[in-house]
């Protein structure tokens, strides 16, 4: 009997060694005990072949080996054993494999698809809670796989959380990332991640904003989110009261009326009630503190509407605010507004004098840990804000406005245009009024380049200096 102890749970490569070696040697599966431990030799029964230094060349299909690899992570206790067995099997019918319905085949596949199934679900109800340590922000979880499945997943979180300092803790083994090298732990207890934390609350709110109660089929959705799962997310506690309402909801959504979708067709000023009113830019301002035509007013502190001068010649149109803009209430006053402020004073510009104003006008943000970050807004928010841009112009009747940024241009211009093709030159609005394309100023923050940056700062400042020169010519 040869009995061969592998170095843990997971040593693929030492079941992969020893299995070459004995299939070249033609020992059979029943002459063949696996054991997994710390000790003992590669072959416990053979001294003199503890250690495979050369280990012998046996080839067999990367399909094979794929599937042996997946499969080795089950929890199957039999499952090396079993494993050599379909090898030795292959190399006398090469062409097991596609023989569907063998029992082997059978249940080597259905092992790894149960194994590839853990890991899918891990990467989707892993949530990370903030925990409160010196020395910056980190983040753990907890997670109950039912296979091997923990090293082989956490690249996958290695990639999407780069940035972030980790540690995932499960019953059998913990991974943790230190932001360069990925480390094993032993296994841990529930009780060792913090029960909660500040953001769940808005992870909450974002779950049931997105649940599509028309949509609710309870046993698939419960086959993807097995109820195993729940007492470890966050959003658990909705799951069942959002069922319990879901019928009600849905009737609700079939008696309200149907939304004209010439509405959303193009950026175009909202028609009925939901419409700007006309009025001074103060009345203007009061009644888009109000404003719940997107989602965005959800998470956002509150709307930022423009300010300056309110018959302003020069009107400066933004992106969206920012997360100091977002807490402040006013439009370019973070690191961007400081830039843009130098850059207008080096082109010979007076903020005073403009009227300073963004296309969306609620902050949309991603969180990571504790800050927010900013998100590109998207054609919908852009639609919405569409008339409360129109107005603000209507109101201040500016006779020249520059764009900063491709969302700004969009709006003003048409969602097809782009900084390409309409920077450095004047491009004329319907009612006549003329528009002058260039960067946001935090593009120029973004370039990790400092010669970059400087050059790009550089054309900033002598775009704004032909606004100016194009303000002073039509004086």
């Amino acid at each position: 009997m040869r009995i061969v102890t592998l170095a843990h749970e997971t040593d693929f490569a030492g079941w992969r060694a020893a299995a070459r070696q004995m299939a070249i040697d033609g020992v059979a599966p029943e002459h063949v005990a696996w054991c997994i431990g710390s000790n003992g030799g590669l072959f416990a029964d053979d001294p003199m072949q503890h250690e495979i230094i050369d280990p012998p060349q046996f080839s067999v299909s990367k399909r094979f080996m794929q599937l042996c690899q997946r499969a080795a992570l089950h929890t199957d206790p039999d499952r090396f054993a079993f494993l050599y067995r379909l090898l030795w099997r292959l190399r006398q019918q090469p062409q097991l494999l596609d023989i569907a319905v063998d029992p082997d085949v059978v249940r080597a596949t259905g092992m790894a698809k149960a194994v590839q199934r853990d890991m899918h679900k891990m990467t989707a109800f892993v949530r990370f809670r903030e925990i409160d340590i010196e020395g910056g922000e980190r983040f753990m979880a907890w997670f109950e796989p039912t296979h091997h499945i923990v090293m082989a997943t956490a690249p996958f979180f290695t990639r999407r959380f780069a940035n972030m300092v980790w540690s995932i803790l499960t019953p059998e083994t913990s991974v943790h990332w230190d932001g360069q090298k990925l480390h094993e732990l032993p296994g841990a207890q529930k009780s060792d991640v913090p029960a909660e934390d500040a953001n769940e609350d808005l992870w909450r709110t974002y779950y049931a904003s997105i649940f599509n109660p028309a949509r609710l089929k309870v046993a698939m959705m419960q086959s993807e989110m097995p109820r195993k799962y729940w007492r470890n997310l966050p959003e658990a506690t909705l799951i069942q009261p959002l069922i319990n309402s879901a019928a009600a909801r849905t009737q609700n959504m079939v008696d309200t009326a149907a939304t004209d979708p010439r509405k959303h067709r193009k950026m175009a000023p909202a028609a009925g009630p939901a419409a700007a009113p006309a009025g001074s830019l103060r009345q203007l301002q009061q009644a888009a503190a109000q404003c719940k035509e997107c989602p965005l007013w959800q998470p956002a502190t509150q709307t930022v509407f423009g300010e300056g001068n309110a018959k302003a010649r020069l009107m400066l149109v933004g992106e969206q605010p920012g997360d100091q803009e977002d807490l402040a209430g006013h439009p370019f006053v973070g690191p961007a507004g400081q830039l843009l402020d130098r850059a207008l004073e080096e082109a010979g510009l007076d903020r005073a004098s403009l009227y300073v104003t963004n296309a969306v006008k609620h902050f949309k943000f991603e969180l990571r840990g504790k800050r927010r970050i900013h998100s590109k807004p998207g054609l919908r928010e852009m639609a919405a804000c569409q008339h409360w841009l129109d107005s603000e112009i209507a109101a201040v009747k500016p006779d020249l406005i520059v764009a900063l940024g491709a969302t700004a241009a969009q709006s003003l211009l048409g969602h097809g245009a782009t900084l390409k093709h309409y920077r450095g030159q004047w491009t004329a609005l319907e009612d006549g009024r003329k528009v002058w394309v260039t960067v946001h100023p935090s593009y120029l923050l973004r370039l990790p380049d400092p010669a970059a940056k400087a050059a790009e700062y550089a054309q900033f400042v002598e775009d704004l200096r032909q606004a100016a020169a194009a303000l002073k010519s039509i004086s």
